[in-house]
């Protein structure tokens, strides 16, 4: 039933005027094309997100991308999903996860604990894409022009897509905490603006480092597909070593004024002050 889940909330985006493909064909049998599938309208546009944050075509779209997906994620949460849509503990799952690796990883169980202690505020319910981030946007020298990567999408707290757009990893060595183009505070002020929830800060931050988390434990998974010699690749394992990308990335939002302290005190080459 992926596809036909995937299919139905992009139409379902579609039909609320948001910017997503137009869905020709899906199948969840074999029949058509030997496996499930799913058919677009092509949209015109860049995905590569390394282009989108540097090259001078894209320039007029950086300055407005923050705010359009914040625009876009607040039509988003305001459709009611589907009764079938799943919906599950993302803190349980990743604990559930984690229980089935033999590696241990002191800074993940340290990061499940602080979410464990500290959860956020309960919210309605609503249409969360899942994937939301640079890679999954196609975009145009102007403006979006659509949200693709569909598979993820489930029901759950609104939180989940903006704390996922600010991951690091999502920022493609950019500086910015919202995708790499802007403040976290501009991303909840377009948000709001267009009608989501008033999410605070330190809301949106439990749901980073949940999605930080969340994306050390996929690269984990990865890695053990490979090592485990259930499927041999040379990307899997490549994605395997970014574990501890992540282990550092939870300690600097865990820790934010310790890493900043030490960060200050650590010397740079040639003995020059640090910014």
């Amino acid at each position: 039933g992926a596809m036909s889940r995937e299919a139905r909330a992009i139409a379902l985006a579609r039909a609320a005027g948001l910017a997503v493909p137009e869905v020709l064909t899906w199948t969840d049998e074999p029949d058509l094309w030997g496996s499930a599938g799913l058919v677009m309208r092509r949209v015109e546009g860049e995905t590569i997100a390394r282009r989108i944050l540097r090259d001078e075509t894209f320039r007029r779209a950086r300055g407005v991308l923050v705010a359009q997906v914040g625009e876009f994620a607040a039509g988003l949460h305001a459709i009611e999903p589907p009764g079938d849509f799943p919906s599950t503990d993302p803190v349980a799952d990743l604990r559930a996860t984690l229980a089935t690796f033999v590696e241990f990883s002191p800074v993940f169980e340290l990061a499940i604990a602080r979410l464990e202690a500290d959860p956020p505020p309960p919210r309605r319910t609503v249409t969360v894409h899942g994937d939301l981030r640079l890679g999954n946007l196609i975009i145009g020298p102007d403006s979006l022009q659509a949200v693709i990567d569909w598979e993820l999408v489930h029901a759950g707290n609104p939180a989940e897509d903006l704390g996922w757009l600010c991951v690091r990893a999502w920022r493609f060595g950019a500086g910015l905490p919202a995708a790499g183009l802007g403040t976290r505070e501009e991303l909840l002020a377009a948000y709001r603006a267009a009608g989501g929830a008033d999410i605070s800060l330190d809301e949106l931050r439990w749901w980073e480092i949940l999605g930080t988390l969340r994306w050390g434990v996929i690269c984990m998974t990865q890695a053990q597909a490979h090592l485990s010699g259930a499927y041999r690749s040379v990307e899997l394992a490549a994605i395997g070593r970014r574990v501890c990308e992540q282990e550092w990335d939870l300690l600097l939002l865990l820790a934010p004024e310790e890493a900043a302290a030490a960060a200050a005190r650590r010397p740079r080459p040639g003995g020059a002050p640090r910014p």
